[in-house]
């Protein structure tokens, strides 16, 4: 394992430490299912899994804000409460290097939404403008609470805004989900007997028969998707699959996505879609104006703050913000976060707790270090 903290450690703590952070250590090993449950398809797939004497699934840690929220919920402090890390986390990577450092703060508890957001991208802007001085950044923002509510207003139904929501976070996943909601009805292609318990809808009988067949193949059901989550899209996407967008909605839904703009000129950009459309987006504008209102506040350039309407990050446990940033060298962000209000009590919390946080990738920003 390696051990060796980078050498802008020291900064990025005392940087933290100003910024009313408290430091927060959490074990290596974690509990596997949260990750499973809650952390999206794409860290599901790179979490290194292990098990304990007793058989509990463990994960070696592949980021930090689960962990975080869960040492929070158990030594039961009191918020608004700011967490700040920095540590070794673990993902299977293809291009190698599969320990790495990562960095950044957790706030929790704070109920003024437009504030703690803004704070979060103003953070995380500044650790990288005291590693990397000089370098021109730029911040990507979305916001998952504004495509679900253009997702509602359009009528979709349920399951269909759900899916388009999971798929937020992947270009790919998203122009897939698009296509298939753009497309004409298709028959199953599955074999006997799944075919007609999908049909029928019985989830538990579909469950057992996933749960058998995994077990006779040899496959762990902790090694992925669980057979209930597997029978649980399996039904959704043939419900799904009868359900289409009249092609005024669906030339609306793409014009939203179309829209990337300066975070100054958004809200306006929003509320014209918005008109033009004949639709509603009620609170989630608000926030997001007055979010856009608190980020320009901090004094970042208008310029360097875009907001991409297309735009997520791959964790399903995003609520509202979601952003990157990203140097004109890198051709990987240097940073990302988001919001996540549910997440504290998915965990377990005894009430819900909002939460808004940031990490940053220290190998990267030392490599950008290195070669200038």
């Amino acid at each position: 394992m390696n051990t060796r903290y980078p050498a802008i450690a020291s900064d990025i703590l005392k940087l933290f430490a100003a910024r009313g952070a408290d430091a927060v250590d959490v074990p290596v090993l974690q509990p596997a299912d949260p990750f499973l449950d809650m952390a999206g398809e794409d860290l599901r797939r790179r979490i290194f899994l292990t098990e304990s004497e007793t058989g509990a699934s463990l994960c070696l840690r592949p980021e930090f804000t689960i962990p975080v929220c869960l040492d929070h919920i158990h030594t039961q402090s009191g918020t608004p409460r700011r967490y700040s890390y920095l540590g070794e986390v673990f993902r299977q990577r293809r291009e190698g290097g599969n320990e790495f450092f990562q960095a950044g703060v957790e706030d929790l508890g704070d109920k003024d939404i437009a504030a703690a957001d803004a704070r979060s991208v103003a953070d995380a802007h500044a650790l990288l403008s005291l590693c990397l001085p000089g370098r021109d950044l730029t911040v990507t923002l979305g916001d998952q609470a504004i495509f679900e509510a253009v997702l509602a207003a359009l009528g979709l139904p349920r399951g269909w805004r759900m899916r388009l929501a999971r798929a937020f976070g992947s270009a790919e996943q998203l122009a897939t989900a698009l296509e298939d909601l753009a497309a004409p009805t298709r028959g199953s292609a599955l074999a006997e007997p799944v075919a007609s318990l999908v049909a029928d809808g019985d989830h538990d009988a579909l469950a057992a028969h996933i749960a058998q067949g995994m077990e006779q193949a040899g496959l762990s059901p902790s090694a992925g998707r669980t057979p209930n989550d597997i029978a649980r899209r399996l039904i959704e996407k043939a419900e799904l699959r009868s359900v289409r967008l009249s092609s005024d909605a669906f030339e609306a839904l793409e014009r939203f996505l179309a829209i990337h703009v300066s975070l100054d000129q958004a809200p306006a950009a929003l509320s014209e879609f918005a008109a033009g459309a004949g639709l509603t987006l009620g609170a989630a504008l608000d926030n997001f104006a007055a979010r856009a209102e608190a980020v320009a506040g901090h004094g970042l350039a208008a310029g360097s703050v875009r907001y991409d309407a297309a735009f997520g990050r791959p964790l399903d446990y995003y609520t509202g913000l979601v952003f990157e940033i990203s140097g004109p060298d890198a051709d990987r962000p240097l940073a990302g976060g988001g919001r996540y209000d549910r997440l504290l009590t998915l965990l377990g919390a005894g009430k819900p707790i909002p939460g808004v946080g940031f990490s940053v990738w220290l190998d990267r920003i030392e490599a950008l270090r290195e070669a200038r």
